[in-house]
Parts: structure tokens; sequence; C-alpha cells
């Protein structure tokens, strides 16, 4: 037999934009026997998950569920079950991740018109508004904390913009659930998705979103039939909810058990601990780099604890840094992308890599590499 691979595999430390490193609870959970996707058991376990979301998303909408799939399968899900052909869309671009709402959109042919910003400054809140005067919007889309850029967008601001309009909000908050607060239903956001491969420290394959009552409204009333089968919202939720459950797919049954653990890991530390366990390991790291003459390339108003984007000095290779770093060091940090490719480094400070201990050893390795 040909060597096996996973045997060459090392334990990483993760702070690139995602995965990052999985706590031991959850890596047992993932271990436990497998299952059948209707057992009374699994289903007590999927009810259970649904209101930990719940909690973590501060919100109260019934639809709050894990999507079998990535981010970008939540992404997806909330973009084919509220578009229809030329229903008009405005989305808020400053990175790759609003470009990736803009191609979903208009794959679904939907008239879409973007507000760009520039890569590194979050949305202006008041071109927006001016935005929204001249045209009504079915959807407003949001990405919370662009990835590709490490900024916050000011969803709370953008949020009250639509107060009084038949408008649905639709937010990204794949990078910030459970790194920095997402109040759901005070944002008035009518769709939301995440992932769980960033601060709920989970491996990727499971992609929370939740609906509001008006979203799900807009769903039954849809002219047209949703164009994604695997994704359809009014199947889904007959395998999510009730005291019946229909069968529609075979879920993953040890990626729950995972979130399920992931979850608790989350609440049981509290949610204002964990919040400001990623500040204070960003502040850390903020002055450790400081220390080796690094500096940041976000705004400190707008930066994100979770994801933090660091100016490549001039004469540094990108490249050879980042490789020493995973070849020799076992850590892993994230490249620039777009017009920030060669510029930035993008370092993750999510869920449990979010310790000082592992800003020292990034730190340490880095003042020998420069």
């Amino acid at each position: 037999m040909s060597t096996d691979l996973l045997t060459t595999l090392s334990k990483t430390l993760l702070m690139g934009p995602g995965p990052s490193c999985v706590p031991d609870q959850v890596y047992s959970a993932l271990a436990k026997d497998t299952i059948g996707h209707l057992d009374s058991r699994f289903i007590a376990i999927m009810d259970e998950i649904k209101k930990r979301l719940q909690t973590l998303l501060q919100t109260q909408n019934k639809l709050t569920i894990p999507i079998s799939g990535t981010g970008s399968a939540g992404m997806e899900t909330c973009f084919v079950n509220l578009i229809e052909a030329g229903d008009p869309v405005l989305i808020l671009k400053n990175g790759v991740f609003g470009m990736r709402m803009v191609d979903l959109a208009e794959r679904l042919r939907a008239d879409v018109d973007v507000l760009e910003f520039e890569w590194g400054t979050p949305v202006i809140v008041d071109a927006v508004k001016k935005k929204l005067a001249q045209k009504f919007y079915k959807i407003l889309a949001v990405v919370h904390a662009e990835t590709s850029t490490g900024v916050m967008n000011p969803v709370e601001e953008i949020s009250r913009l639509l107060e009084g309009s038949n408008s649905l909000f639709l937010v990204d908050c794949v990078t910030s659930l459970g790194g920095i607060p997402v109040k759901t239903d005070e944002w008035k956001v009518d769709a939301i998705y995440s992932g769980t491969q960033k601060c709920l420290s989970c491996p990727p394959g499971l992609a929370p979103v939740s609906f509001s009552d008006r979203a799900i409204t807009a769903v039954k009333a849809r002219k047209t039939k949703i164009p994604n089968w695997y994704l359809d919202l009014t199947m889904i939720i007959n395998y999510w909810g009730g005291a019946t459950r229909a069968y529609h797919h075979t879920a993953p049954i040890n990626m729950l058990y995972g979130l399920y653990a992931a979850l608790g890991v989350i609440l049981d530390e509290g949610l204002d601990k964990v919040y400001a366990r990623h500040k204070a390991a960003h502040d850390y790291l903020v002055a450790g780099l400081g220390s080796l003459g690094l500096s940041m390339t976000v705004t400190p108003e707008s930066r994100l604890p979770m994801l933090n984007s660091v100016n490549i000095p001039d004469g540094v290779n990108d490249v050879a840094i980042r490789t020493a770093l995973i070849k020799d060091h076992d850590i892993e940090i994230g490249a620039g992308l777009g017009p920030l490719a060669g510029k930035i480094w993008r370092i993750g400070l999510m869920g449990h890599t979010a310790r000082t201990e592992n800003v020292d050893r990034l730190i340490a390795t880095l003042k020998t590499l420069l």
C-alpha cells in the first residue's frame, strides 16, 4: 500500500483567514458514532443547534438553521430563495465577498446596482443613503466583516436607512459571527448567513442562516420556482422543524455534532467574554507587529479583531515569508487578494485561535524571519 498521506499532516497553527484552530471538544464530537439523520436522538441535537444559533445570532427567528455546505452555500441560500429575475438589488462592495454577492445576483438575473468603495475602507453610509433615495430595491446586501481586507462595515448604521422601508436587508456574517456581536433582530436583518470555519472554530462544512418573518413571506410570495433544489428552504424547513421530519437530503451528521459542540464551547465561555478575548488578542497582535515595525492596513475604528490586514514592508518577499512560516514553523497566515495581492498579509485571530500565546509564537517567528 502507498504511503498514508494523513500521516504527513502536522499540527498547524491556523492564523489565516480560515479555517481556524479547532478545540478538542469539537474533535471529540466529530468522532462520535454516526447515527441516522432521522433518528430521534439526532433530531434532539438538531433542535438544540437551532436554539444555540439563535442565541449567538441574537434572534428569535424560527427559521435559523445550518445549511449543509460551506459559507458560500449560506450566501447562495439567501440569494436563490429571495431573488427572482428582474428584482432590483443593491449590493455594497468593498472586497472579494461583496464581489461574490454581485456575481451570484447577476447569475440569478436580478437588476443589480453596485456601490463600490475602496478596498481597505468601510462602506460610506451617506453614499448608501443617497442611492436608496433614487430607487426602490427589493434587497440591500452587505458584508459585515470583509475577510479579504479586514474591514468591519457599519451594518447597524446601514440598517437604520431601511427603517419604514419594504426593502429586505441581507447580511454576510461569515467572519463576524462568534468574534464580534451580530445583532440580527436589533439591526432588523431579514436574511443572514455565516460559516463554521471562522470564529465558530468548527471545520468547514456548514453554513448557519436565519430568515426573518418578512423574508419568509417574500419567499412564499415568489411567482417563480426557487431555481436551486438543494437549497430550497420551502423543502428544507420540513426537515428542520415540526414533530415529524420530512426527508430532503442526508444531513452531514458528524459535522452537526461538531457544530453542536462548537456552539457549546462559545456559550459556556459567555458571549461577552468571547468578544473581549478576540479584542484583547487583536490589541496584543497590533502591539507586537508594531514592535517589528509593521503597520496595519485598516484604520483603528474600522478594524476587525479577528482578521488583521498587515502592510508588507518594502523589500520583503511575501511568498517567501508565508512559505517559511508554514513549511518550517507550522504557522499559516493569508495572502492579500485582488488589488491587495502582494501588498498585505491577512492574520486571523478567529475563535479558538484568538489567544495571546498564539500571537507570541507568530511574533517571535516573524522577528526571526524578517
